[in-house]
């Protein structure tokens, strides 16, 4: 009776509220933690829209105070280190995130730190001594604003130093005790925002449900935030689709909550040094890069590991893909391989080269992919099998 029930852990998840108008809880939510805020946003998308001018109403009607750090792009060590500098002393009862990726991220570290004061650089995983973090953390409420990254139910902080690295400060305690949901926020994302952002958190939920260390929690959620995907991503780009933005959300926050258990694949393990050495959008590579990556693992693992467990995994998403339950496990394969190549173009997704990537990049690019998230994909791919993937993308 034990069946695929073998043991497994679960890290720390946010209490979450999920659904149309979960932002109007924020006030309540933030002033149970205390009436002094760091709100943390994107530069200009939230803070000046009707839903933000809304909630900065609702928080001052609540008595709440708060100071504002926006920021721009993704977030460096630098940003991080001179905002803790700027802001430590000033007691902070929480910070809240509101944003995209970035914004989340810069949130989550500065939350990390404004308590115990130090560098970043002390903590980034595979750049400097890389210290155990002590926290404490100040309490961090994520209210993501896209539908991406997922950034809302993980411990990670991703961070950049542009043409050097990116690189995570990843711990437990960084996890949101609070992660807002609310869809009605994707309403102002542009078509090639959702398109990026969507397929993040397509291959996130894609390479989690694969992973050497899924686990039949994290299968069940995926394959639920893999079907929504499905639906509500070209419905969301094409037409803006209200429909479609709630179960867009959903997927993103279950690919969040996948990840932050499972680890990641090889499109991720190649996004970081792209993401490092070119001013390229992280979304947009792992869009650009999915239908490829894919189509090398299933390659790969019917050649050298034909009895591997992500092979069948796979056929079952093309079969879900295709609506046809009778597909051989290689015709269904090769059905969700083709559905992602649409998918490029349907959404407009752009090439590397449109970045100044080129072929002499290859390989440096794929010799710096081989820590981190390609750990955990299901089949150790070659370095020629990597450039190959690249490649095609050019």
């Amino acid at each position: 009776m034990s069946g695929n029930f073998f043991p497994f852990s679960i890290a720390r998840l946010p209490r979450i509220e999920f659904g149309s108008g979960a932002l109007e809880k924020l006030p309540e939510i933030a002033a149970g933690y205390g009436n002094h805020l760091l709100i943390v946003t994107g530069l200009r998308s939230f803070a000046e829209s009707e839903a933000g001018t809304r909630l900065f109403a609702q928080l001052r009607q609540r008595g709440l105070a708060w100071e504002q750090v926006r920021v721009s792009g993704e977030p460096s060590p630098e940003f991080v280190d001179a905002t803790v500098a700027a802001l430590r002393g000033t007691p902070f009862d929480a910070v809240v995130g509101i944003g995209g990726g970035s914004a989340l991220d810069a949130a989550k570290a500065i939350a990390g730190l404004l308590r115990p004061g130090n560098s970043v650089m002390d903590h980034l995983e595979g750049v400097g001594p890389e210290l155990p973090y002590r926290g404490p953390s100040t309490p961090f409420i994520a209210v993501p604003t896209t539908a991406g990254t997922g950034s809302e139910a993980t411990k990670n902080a991703v961070l950049t130093a542009p043409g050097g690295f990116k690189k995570s400060f990843r711990d437990d305690r960084l996890v949101a005790e609070w992660a807002i949901v609310d869809p009605d926020l994707l309403a102002t994302c542009p078509p090639a925002l959702i398109a990026a952002d969507g397929l993040d958190a397509f291959t996130q939920i894609l390479e989690s449900f694969v992973s050497t260390r899924a686990n039949p929690l994290t299968d069940a959620l995926a394959r639920s935030g893999i079907m929504a995907a499905r639906d509500a991503l070209p419905a969301l780009h094409r037409q803006q689709s209200a429909a479609a933005r709630a179960p867009m959300a959903y997927a993103s926050l279950v690919s969040g909550i996948c990840l932050a258990q499972t680890g990641l694949g090889a499109v991720h393990g190649l996004a970081s040094p792209l993401g490092a050495f070119f001013p390229i959008p992280h979304g947009v590579v792992c869009g650009t890069l999915v239908a490829a990556a894919t189509a090398s693992n299933i390659a790969a693992l019917e050649a050298r590991a034909p009895d591997h467990p992500a092979l069948p995994k796979y056929g079952e998403i093309g079969r879900r893909f295709a609506m046809q339950k009778g597909l051989s496990g290689s015709e269904a394969r090769a059905f969700l391989v083709d559905s992602l190549r649409r998918w490029e173009v349907e959404l407009a997704l752009p090439r590397l080269a449109a970045y100044g990537i080129g072929e002499s990049d290859l390989p440096r690019i794929v010799a710096a992919s081989r820590g981190g998230s390609m750990k955990t994909n299901p089949i150790v791919l070659t370095d020629a099998e990597l450039t190959d993937i690249l490649a095609c993308r050019l």
